[in-house]
C-alpha cells in the first residue's frame, strides 16, 4: 500500500509536551519564547497578543501559532480562557523542523471559521478531560487530539485557497520593532541610551532588536543612534556657532566633549572646533552680504 503523506515527509508523529487551559486576568509582564512549537486558542473573551513586539487584538475563536523562537505575551481585556498545546518532533514538507508552515516567519493569528472554531474547541475540551482522566493512555488520547487539530489547521488553509482566498493569518512584522526602537531613539537620543534598556521597556532581548534592527535596516541600533546625535549636533552649530563644544555634546547625551569631537570628526570628516568657526565665517559672510544689498 502506498501512503499519500501530503503534507508532511513522512508520518505525522509528533511528540507531544504539554495542554493546559485557564483563565488569564492580568497581562503577563514578560515575553515567553520556546525551541519547540505551541498552539494557543482564545475560548472566551478578548485582549492583544504582543508578537515579537507587534500588538494583534484577539478574540474568542482565535487561532494562535507561536513556532520555535517566537517572543509572545498575553494582555486580556478582563478575563480570557486560554488553551495551550505544544509539541515537537514535526517536518511539514518545505519547511523548517518543528514549525508548521505560515506566510510569515514566526508566529500568526488566525481568526477560525464558525466551523473550524467548534471542532476546534471541542478537541481543546476534550484534552482538557483527558488531563483530569486517571485512565491509561492519556498520553496517546492527548497526542490523538493534538493530531486532529494539526489536520484541521492544514485543512483550513487548503479550504481557502481553493476559494480563491489568502489565508487569514496575520504575521507579527519585524518592520513594527524596528520602527518602535527608531522612534525610541529619534525622542530619547538627548538622554543616555543602553540597547538592554530599549529591550527592557519593549520587553524584547537585546540580541533579538539587534539582529532585527540590522537584517531591516542594514546598521545596528547604536549607529542609527550616533547618526541622530550628529545630524542634531550640526544643527545646533549652525543655529548657535558661539555655543562651546562641550555644550553642543551635552545637548546630544555625551558628557565626554573629547569623544563625542572624534564621532563628529568622523561623521563629518572636520571636528566641532572647526565646523563652529566655518559655520561662523558663513553666518558672518550672510550678514555682510545682505548689509551690501541694503547699502
Amino acid at each position: 500500500m502506498c501512503v499519500n503523506y501530503d503534507f508532511t515527509y513522512s508520518d505525522l508523529n509528533p511528540q507531544f509536551l504539554y495542554a493546559c487551559i485557564f483563565d488569564r486576568q492580568e497581562e503577563q509582564e514578560d515575553y515567553r519564547s520556546h525551541d519547540f512549537a505551541e498552539i494557543g486558542v482564545i475560548l472566551k473573551g478578548k485582549g492583544h497578543f504582543f508578537i515579537d513586539g507587534q500588538a494583534i487584538p484577539v478574540e474568542e475563536g482565535t487561532l494562535l501559532i507561536f513556532n520555535p523562537g517566537v517572543c509572545h505575551r498575553s494582555v486580556p481585556d478582563g478575563t480570557t480562557t486560554e488553551f495551550y498545546a505544544a509539541f515537537t518532533n514535526v517536518q511539514y514538507k518545505n519547511c523548517r523542523e518543528n514549525c508548521i508552515p505560515l506566510p510569515g516567519k514566526g508566529g500568526a493569528v488566525l481568526k477560525m471559521p464558525e466551523k473550524m472554531k467548534k471542532q476546534v474547541s471541542a478537541l481543546c475540551r476534550n484534552m482538557e478531560e483527558e488531563l483530569k482522566s486517571p485512565q491509561s493512555g492519556r498520553y496517546f488520547m492527548m497526542k490523538a487530539y493534538l493530531i486532529q487539530m494539526l489536520c484541521l489547521i492544514s485543512r483550513s488553509e487548503e479550504t481557502e485557497e481553493a476559494a480563491g482566498k489568502r489565508r487569514v493569518f496575520r504575521t507579527a512584522g519585524k518592520k513594527y520593532v524596528v520602527a518602535q526602537v527608531q522612534k525610541y531613539l529619534e525622542e530619547h537620543y538627548q538622554e543616555k541610551i543602553s540597547l538592554s534598556q530599549i529591550a527592557s521597556n519593549m520587553y524584547l532581548s537585546s540580541i533579538y532588536i539587534s539582529k532585527i534592527f540590522k537584517s531591516e535596516t542594514g546598521d545596528t541600533p547604536i549607529n542609527y543612534l550616533i547618526s541622530i546625535r550628529m545630524e542634531k549636533a550640526r544643527e545646533i552649530l549652525e543655529s548657535d556657532p558661539e555655543i562651546s563644544v562641550q555644550k553642543a555634546a551635552d545637548a546630544v547625551g555625551y558628557d565626554d566633549a573629547y569623544h563625542f569631537s572624534r564621532l563628529f570628526k568622523k561623521y563629518f570628516g572636520i571636528s566641532p572646533l572647526y565646523y563652529k568657526g566655518k559655520s561662523m565665517e558663513d553666518k558672518k559672510e550672510k550678514q555682510e552680504g545682505k548689509q551690501e544689498t541694503k547699502e
